[in-house]
């Protein structure tokens, strides 16, 4: 049976993820602080802890990897046409980016981020949705979530 004080515990943890729109990395410092100083005192907001730590260690992986996939293949298909002379020479026209210039590669980098996007979006949603389960009382489990503390 958990108390009402390690749900909102598990809860405020849960949104305090939610920070990483306005203070950099509060998603990673913030969860850790609270966890921190309440593991020990309740099975249940470490349980919690450990599942939005593995989240957000899990979205950094995921994004890491998107964009090691759509920033090199964006940019290779944005200046593949361009040779180094007319960069150097600031030749570099707009006209030089059209559709038929810009290859099928860049369909690889913008879906890439199309799917950073919807992760971004997703992970949104998880976060309140796991802080409305948690406030229940319930341990609630990420989808696509690798556990890294465990």
């Amino acid at each position: 049976m958990t108390t009402v004080t390690e749900k909102n515990t598990g809860t405020v943890l849960h949104l305090s993820a939610l920070t990483q729109y306005f203070i950099p990395l509060g998603n990673y410092f913030f969860p850790i602080l609270i966890w921190a100083f309440r593991k020990d005192k309740s099975q249940f907001v470490d349980y919690t802890g450990k599942q939005a730590l593995n989240f957000q260690l899990s979205m950094l992986l995921y994004s890491l990897l998107l964009a090691v996939i759509a920033i090199p293949t964006l940019l290779y298909s944005i200046f593949s046409n361009v040779t180094f002379h007319q960069f150097e020479q600031g030749d570099f026209q707009l006209e030089q980016l059209t559709a038929g210039n810009i290859t099928g590669i860049a369909t690889v980098a913008l879906t890439a981020v199309f799917l950073f996007i919807a992760l971004k979006i997703a992970e949104f949603f998880l976060i309140i949705y796991a802080a409305v389960k948690t406030s229940n009382g319930e341990q609630y489990r990420f989808p696509m979530s690798i556990s890294f503390l465990k």
